[in-house]
């Protein structure tokens, strides 16, 4: 799958690539990989990553590029490490490779679409559902893969209290879902 990186995302993940001194991954969500994979019109200065391998490059890429680093200052957009997010716990498994033959050293791999959706419920505002709704239309998400991932994968790892979570799933289905059964998350 072919993407493009915006202005000045490209310049500013050259960089980085090039003065990387070994291999380092980096799994993004947020809104970088809604904008580059998923469409979302609104714009982002801060590429957000759940993890880094190897861990040891975390220190290292954000004196590189973090959000005090000198290409943050020149190219107005950084990366940041974001850790207050629960994500499914297989979402490793479906990563995307975003860029695969551009960058030497640098790979980003983005959540796929249900997993960047459901990593926005505990967080549930506006924007994150802003940003679900648009998942819901243009992707399409799947409701029942949703369900299912939050009810297996989801929900016994999550931070929180369950039952808002559940509320929440219901609400989102309702919502993006017409003449969907919503209630099926309850009940575990």
């Amino acid at each position: 799958m072919s993407r493009d990186l915006p202005a000045p995302w490209g310049e500013f993940l050259s960089e980085i690539d090039d003065a990387l001194e070994a291999p380092v991954a980096l799994h993004c969500l947020g809104g970088f990989v809604g904008a580059i994979c998923y469409g979302f019109a609104r714009t982002t200065n801060d590429l957000d990553y759940l993890e880094i391998v190897p861990l040891s490059a975390q220190t290292a890429l954000e004196h590189l590029a973090g959000r005090q680093s000198a290409l943050a200052r020149k190219h107005g957009v950084y990366v940041q490490h974001f850790s207050l997010v629960t994500l499914p716990d297989c979402y490793a498994d479906r990563l995307t490779d975003l860029f695969a033959a551009r960058f030497r050293r640098l790979r980003l791999h983005a959540l796929e679409a249900h997993d960047l959706a459901l990593s926005k419920l505990s967080r549930d505002s506006p924007v994150a559902r802003e940003d679900v709704a648009h998942l819901a239309r243009t992707v399409p998400l799947d409701p029942e893969l949703l369900r299912r991932r939050y009810r297996h994968e989801l929900r016994p790892v999550a931070i929180g209290d369950p039952a808002l979570l559940d509320r929440r799933l219901d609400r989102w289905i309702a919502a993006y879902f017409p003449g969907t059964d919503s209630a099926s998350t309850r009940g575990r």
